[in-house]
C-alpha cells in the first residue's frame, strides 16, 4: 500500500516548484512576465485607491489635455483622468479573467474527468458536448450568450468560462486516458477503492500540470475576450471604466487625442503578453511533452 501512495503521488511537488521558481530567475521574459503579473494584482485589489482623481469626475475645462505632469495618461473627451480609469478597470479585467477562467476550469475538469475515467457512452455524450461548443469561434460564442443573458459584467464573465470550458475538458480527458492505466490506479481498483476517491486522490494529482499551464494561457485570452465584448459594448457598462470600453469611446480621437487608445491598448498588450510569457515559462517546466522534447535537445548537443 505504502508503494501505491508514493506512486500516485507524482502531481506538482515543493521539487517541481522549486524548478519552476529556478525558470523564472533564469528566464528574463518570464521574470518580467511575473513582475507585470505582481504588479497587476495589486494595482487590481488597490487600483480605487491608487488612483489619483475619481473615475467619472466630470470637468469639461481640461478635456482632451494631452500626457502631462498633473495627468500622466492625459484627459478623455469629458475631462476624465485616462489614469485613475485604467488602474481601476485593471480590477474588472483580473476579476473577469479569474472569474471566467475558474468557471471553465471547474465544469472542464469534471466534464473531462468523468468521460476520461469512464470512457464509453459516457465519453461520447459528454465529449460530443464539448464539440459543439468548440465548433463555434470563441468571439461569436461569446456575443451570442450576451445577447441572449443580457449585457453587463456577470454575463460576460459566464459567456466567456463557457466558450472556454472545452478547452479544459479536452486537456483533462487526454491526461486521464493516460493515467487511468497506470499501475496505481488498476491497483486501487483492483482492491476496491470508490470511483470518486480514485479520481481525487490518484487521478486529478497526476492530470494538474497540464492544467496549470492551460490555465495561464487561458487567463491571458479570458482578459482578451472581456476587452473585445466591452469593446463592442456587451461587456461593463459605462460609466464604469474597461480598457475594452475605453478603447472604443477613444477611436473617435485617434487622431486628435491618441492617448485615450493608446494606454487601455497598452494596458490589455502588457497584460495578455505577461501571462503568455509565465505560461510558456509553466509548459517548460510543467508539461510532460516539453520536458522530453527539452531533455532529447540537450542530449543532441
Amino acid at each position: 500500500m505504502t508503494g501505491h501512495r508514493d506512486a500516485a503521488s507524482t502531481g506538482p511537488d515543493d521539487g517541481t516548484w522549486r524548478r519552476v521558481l529556478t525558470a523564472l530567475r533564469h528566464d528574463p521574459l518570464a521574470l518580467g512576465g511575473a513582475l507585470v503579473l505582481l504588479v497587476l494584482l495589486v494595482v487590481g485589489v488597490a487600483g480605487q485607491w491608487l488612483a489619483p482623481a475619481g473615475i467619472n469626475e466630470v470637468d469639461v475645462d481640461r478635456m482632451l489635455q494631452p500626457p502631462s505632469l498633473d495627468h500622466p495618461f492625459g484627459t478623455d473627451e469629458l475631462g476624465r483622468d485616462v489614469l485613475s480609469r485604467v488602474l481601476v478597470a485593471a480590477r474588472v479585467s483580473l476579476q473577469v479573467g479569474l472569474v471566467s477562467v475558474g468557471i471553465a476550469l471547474t465544469v472542464g475538469v469534471t466534464v473531462g474527468l468523468l468521460a476520461g475515467y469512464y470512457r464509453g457512452w459516457a465519453d461520447n455524450v459528454l465529449m460530443r458536448g464539448m464539440d459543439v461548443l468548440f465548433a463555434f469561434p470563441v468571439l461569436l460564442l461569446a456575443v451570442a450568450i450576451v445577447a441572449v443573458l443580457g449585457p453587463g459584467l456577470r454575463t460576460a464573465m459566464v459567456a466567456i468560462g463557457v466558450v472556454y470550458t472545452p478547452i479544459f475538458a479536452r486537456v483533462t480527458r487526454a491526461s486521464v486516458l493516460a493515467v487511468r492505466e497506470q499501475d496505481f490506479v488498476r491497483a486501487a481498483i483492483s482492491i476496491g477503492t470508490s470511483d470518486l476517491r480514485i479520481m481525487r486522490r490518484h487521478v486529478l494529482p497526476n492530470v494538474a500540470a497540464p492544467l496549470i499551464v492551460q490555465t495561464s494561457l487561458s487567463l491571458a485570452f479570458a482578459i482578451l475576450s472581456e476587452a473585445a465584448l466591452s469593446f463592442l459594448g456587451l461587456g461593463i457598462q459605462p460609466p464604469d471604466p474597461a480598457w475594452g470600453r475605453m478603447l472604443f469611446d477613444g477611436r473617435g480621437f485617434v487622431t486628435d487625442a491618441w492617448w485615450l487608445g493608446f494606454f487601455p491598448g497598452a494596458a490589455i498588450f502588457l497584460t495578455v503578453l505577461a501571462f503568455n510569457l509565465v505560461g510558456d515559462a509553466l509548459r517548460d517546466v510543467l508539461d510532460p511533452r516539453q520536458l522530453t522534447v527539452n531533455e532529447a535537445r540537450r542530449s543532441s548537443r
